[in-house]
């Protein structure tokens, strides 16, 4: 078999494997090894080369993946829909005691919550940050 044959196997893969992940790594490693491809079907015999473009290009895309995400939104950039959370009432759905979670509606989700001081459930709240899958709330009022 082909070396770029085998690189387009490995790139189709990887893409493949990207559509169960969504998190571009591996599109970048699978659209690397298909730009190596390219370089195997140039050059057969010169793998350090091939590798050397498979992680360029790699490493050129995970790098750029912000300012490409903002180039492909325009100007008014794109704001992830998480990010406006802060500031949103919620209701307390399950308890929240000092030092452990509880569970807080905040529209029509809802989300894992702490608090500086325990809040019961049906209590208004609002959101004052978040982490990525955890918000940290007070009392509303």
């Amino acid at each position: 078999m082909s070396a770029w044959m085998i690189w387009v196997i490995i790139g189709i893969v990887l893409i493949i494997a990207e559509m169960t992940t969504f998190t571009f790594y591996l599109l970048w490693l699978g659209i690397g090894a298909l730009v190596a491809a390219g370089v195997a079907m140039l050059f057969p015999d010169n793998w350090l080369l091939q590798i050397l473009v498979l992680s360029l290009v790699a490493i050129g895309l995970t790098y750029f993946t912000k300012p490409l995400t903002k180039l492909m939104h325009g100007k008014k950039g794109f704001r992830d829909a998480i990010e406006d959370l802060v500031g949103r009432p919620g209701e307390v759905v399950e308890a929240i005691e000092f030092g452990s979670m509880g569970i807080v509606r905040i529209g029509l989700e809802t989300w894992s919550a702490t608090a500086d001081v325990p809040i019961a459930v049906g209590e208004k709240v609002i959101v004052e940050r978040r982490g990525t899958t955890v918000v940290h709330v007070r009392v509303l009022g």
